[in-house]
């Protein structure tokens, strides 16, 4: 009886647990990253057109005052006396020069603030003056006159005399002269910082001690390179 009962009840086996739902939550960082990254884009925007806009000022500024290089040479060079002594290393020297500074810019003028002049020996230093400084207008020329004269104690490398016996058998001296400036660049009423350029000359000098003709012939103007 218990056996119909079971064969005639309707049996649908164990009860089944509903599906759960899973939720799937947007990371914490996801906003935080895309702010982030809004931003960066437009830091790097924002330094791309600064860039551009500088690039066009200065393409501007040349295309209108188009700067040319100063012009330097030295005109005219007397070295009177240039006796070295082994025994104590003293130099006397006598060397006295001609320069001309041409600025060619029509828009530009220069301040020179400072100038330094230095004489070398093969790279050994014989003496250092300080110069007048000036202003240079517009399209004008400017003539230097320096002078080194004196007695020094110069120590001179077994290369360096070697050199300084065969010039004093020719009679003719290379000696350089290096100028170092701060200068201020001036447009209108607008004026640069301050710049440090050299200028440096590559002298051949020869020695006129005894007044007449020098024996290494006559001097060779000579054109100077400025560095930036």
């Amino acid at each position: 009886m218990h056996e119909k009962q079971q064969l005639n009840g309707a049996y649908y086996g164990p009860s089944i647990p509903p599906p759960t739902r899973s939720y799937n939550r947007p990371s914490r960082g996801g906003g935080f990253d895309c702010c982030c990254g809004c931003i960066f884009n437009l830091i790097f925007k924002l330094i791309l057109t600064v860039i551009i806009i500088i690039g066009i000022a200065v393409f501007l500024f040349w295309l209108i005052v188009r700067p040319n290089a100063v012009k330097v040479h030295v005109t005219d060079a007397t070295l009177t006396q240039f006796n070295y002594t082994n025994n104590n290393s003293n130099l006397n020297y006598n060397l006295a020069l001609n320069i001309t500074i041409r600025n060619p810019n029509r828009r530009l003028g220069i301040y020179y603030d400072s100038i330094e002049a230095r004489a070398l020996y093969h790279d050994a230093r014989v003496d250092s003056i300080i110069l007048d400084p000036f202003y240079q207008g517009h399209k004008t020329t400017h003539f230097l006159n320096p002078s080194f004269k004196g007695q020094k104690v110069v120590v001179l490398s077994s290369d360096q005399s070697l050199e300084l016996n065969k010039e004093k058998d020719s009679g003719v001296y290379e000696i350089d002269v290096k100028m170092y400036l701060k200068v201020r660049f001036k447009l209108g009423v607008f004026k640069t910082r301050k710049m440090k350029p050299r200028i440096t000359c590559e002298l051949r000098v020869p020695l006129n001690s005894g007044g007449g003709s020098p024996a290494g012939g006559s001097f060779e103007a000579t054109k100077c390179d400025w560095d930036r």
